[in-house]
């Protein structure tokens, strides 16, 4: 055999991973092979792999005789729509996708090399965890992974995919990074497994139950983004790196958009009801006033009182928030402050403007949000606006109440264009909960209270539930008419696109954890 052959034949050997045999039972699960993934995540062709004879040292416990090219990890860089991405692969055939030191070697080395030259990261990860065999080096072998995560946050963007049953350390790397992606029936995300709960607590939950993907796409918020299955998995996450810049030195790519910039939405003057209690889908009024069809929400079936995700306005992008009145008549609870306060931070870091819609009643009241935490939990998404010096730019729909009106990106926390529509509420309290406190005495004295309460807040609503008090403060840049929102939104991008704002000199803040 000459050299050439020799290579070809070792090539071959490590492209088999843990075999045939092995790679049919992940099809027959459900489940695609390490490189499978990578041929439909990455343009055709692109893919440059390293590492590819790379195996774990261990003598012990009969591994000195199972060595297997890759050891279970497939890495290297290609491109999605001609962008570079580094990527890896974890092979759950080749030892359960088990992390050695020599497979963790190989991711950081990815990591590392992304750091370097500017680019996103992308993990696919299917692995049962350590590899126990190795002990401590495992162990550190994660530690290096969780460093190498935490050094690039907010300089690369980093995206995993769970793709497997991912327990112990396995789930500590997803969770540091930026987006984190499941496949129902296909993903698990636990600490601890089933039989370990078993044991411990002598609760008998099954694995999806446990942590499946609709548990941390719903529940725990663990989750970004939950797809059907592989490819819709993997074609989200080419279309979510469509929006994001390649470091945090780059602007988000820029697109030509066939939407014209100057459209007019006359449909928006009828979306918010008069009633100020009836609700309404602010997806209609997003869809409306972003490029046609480039809204892509994050987080979807989490603390769907609040909605986030990306979008493109003319072309640029942008991430967008807005209350959700048709949830829980779009109050700031605990979940939908974490979830806001995460996404605002990420898209400060990497260059991405805000555009906020605003309806929001307050913040949840109760016990059991007291309890939580609320308090702590509702300063990080205030923390996390007050800190952005990204442009932002805010429409308020109609409710803007209480501290929800200071959080939600008002000019008086750097909101920049700051815009409000005729039905806009901005009040410290709703008019009839404002009235029973500033005519209390008189209401319970009067004759007919009922009618008193009733005409005082049509008083206080004509007077007070407005725009224009805050308008005539400053507070507000204008009052516009809704068809008009999208042609301002992208006037104020264009205008705030060479903005530069900075926070004092320190090493990092030390927001309300």
């Amino acid at each position: 055999m000459d050299r050439l052959e020799e290579l070809r034949a070792r090539e071959a050997k490590a492209r088999e991973g843990g075999g045939a045999a092995r790679l049919a039972a992940q099809h027959a699960k459900g489940k695609l092979g390490a490189r499978e993934r990578l041929e439909l995540l990455l343009d055709p062709g692109s893919f440059f792999e390293l590492d590819m004879f790379v195996t774990h040292r261990t003598e012990e416990f009969g591994l000195s005789s199972q060595r297997i090219p890759g050891d279970g990890v497939v890495t290297g860089h290609g491109t999605i729509d001609g962008r570079r991405v580094w990527v890896f692969s974890q092979d759950f055939t080749v030892f359960g996708g088990s992390l050695s030191e020599a497979h963790a070697e190989k991711i950081c080395k990815v990591l590392d090399l992304a750091l370097k030259t500017g680019h996103p990261v992308i993990g696919l990860n299917d692995s049962g965890g350590a590899r126990i065999q190795e002990g401590v080096a495992s162990l550190g072998g994660y530690a290096e992974i969780f460093l190498r995560n935490t050094l690039a946050s907010g300089v690369v963007p980093q995206i995993s995919a769970v793709l497997g049953p991912c327990a112990g350390g396995a789930v500590y790397s997803p969770a540091i990074t930026d987006f984190v992606c499941m496949v129902e029936g296909v993903s698990y995300m636990f600490v601890t497994g089933p039989n370990v709960v078993k044991t411990v607590t002598h609760e008998e939950v099954s694995f999806e139950e446990l942590g499946g993907a609709a548990v941390h796409g719903g529940k725990s918020g663990v989750s970004h983004l939950t797809f059907p299955d592989e490819p819709a998995c993997f074609a989200g996450i080419r279309t979510l790196i469509g929006y994001l810049p390649a470091n945090n030195q780059e602007d988000p790519p820029l697109v030509e958009s066939t939407d014209d910039p100057q459209r007019r939405s006359p449909g928006l003057r009828d979306v918010v009801p008069e009633n100020p209690n009836k609700p309404y889908d602010v997806h209609e009024i997003v869809a409306e006033v972003v490029d046609r069809g480039s809204f892509f929400e994050v987080q979807p079936d989490y603390a769907a009182n609040i909605v986030v995700g990306f979008a493109r306005l003319d072309g640029r992008t942008a991430g967008i928030l807005a209350n959700q009145p048709a949830v829980l008549a779009g109050v700031l609870d605990i979940d939908a402050s974490l979830k806001a306060a995460r996404f605002v931070r990420f898209c400060d870091a990497f260059n991405i403007p805000l555009v906020t819609f605003v309806d929001v009643p307050g913040f949840m009241p109760g016990t059991e949000q007291e309890w939580g935490g609320i308090i702590k939990h509702g300063a990080k998404l205030l923390y996390a606006y007050c800190e952005a010096t990204v442009p932002k730019l805010t429409v308020i729909l109609r409710k803007a109440y209480g501290g929800a009106y200071d959080v939600m990106s008002s000019k008086h926390i750097r909101g920049d264009l700051n815009l409000a529509w005729p039905s806009a509420e901005i009040a410290v309290m709703g008019p009839k909960g404002a009235v029973e406190i500033l005519w209390k005495r008189e209401i319970e004295t009067a004759q007919d209270p009922v009618t008193l309460l009733e005409q005082r807040t049509e008083e206080f609503r004509e007077r007070f539930a407005n725009p224009y008090v805050a308008a005539e403060r400053g507070y507000v840049d204008a009052v516009v008419d809704p068809a008009d929102t999208r042609a301002l939104l992208i006037a104020g991008l264009s205008a705030l696109a060479s903005k530069r704002d900075a926070n004092p000199l320190r090493k990092h803040g030390n927001i309300p954890l």
